[in-house]
């Protein structure tokens, strides 16, 4: 599992969520460092925040489709709006969460994207 965000407690807590719960996670502070890793391709999931400085959330997605990874990606936003909602899932999002989210939803739309895979 990936989670791929720009806030630091944001990627502490969710990987901490999701450890609990028997995932493994990998963090990434940046759509570019994302990209960048050789272990992001094996993962089974990818968390991802829309709104990143630098590459942008549907920026890696759509980087995603042209390098051919079939990488399910949940996206994540505090700043959600029906146009990035709209966008997302266009560039292949299998779920969308507005922050704050709870844990109930967020383990849905990762169960949902694992079955995905």
């Amino acid at each position: 599992m990936c989670i791929v965000d720009d806030d630091a407690s944001v990627r502490k807590s969710l990987a901490n969520l999701l450890r609990a719960t028997g995932f493994g996670a990998l963090l990434f502070g940046s759509g570019e460092e994302f990209l960048a890793s050789t272990l992001a391709r094996e993962a089974g999931c990818a968390l991802l925040d829309l709104k990143m400085p630098g590459l942008s959330g549907l920026d890696v997605l759509r980087e995603l489709a042209r390098r051919g990874w079939r990488l399910p990606v949940v996206c994540m936003s505090a700043h959600w709006d029906d146009m990035a909602l709209k966008a997302a899932q266009r560039h292949g999002a299998v779920a969308c969460l507005g922050k704050p989210f709870s844990e109930e939803a967020l383990l849905a739309a990762v169960e949902a994207a694992l079955v995905d895979r």
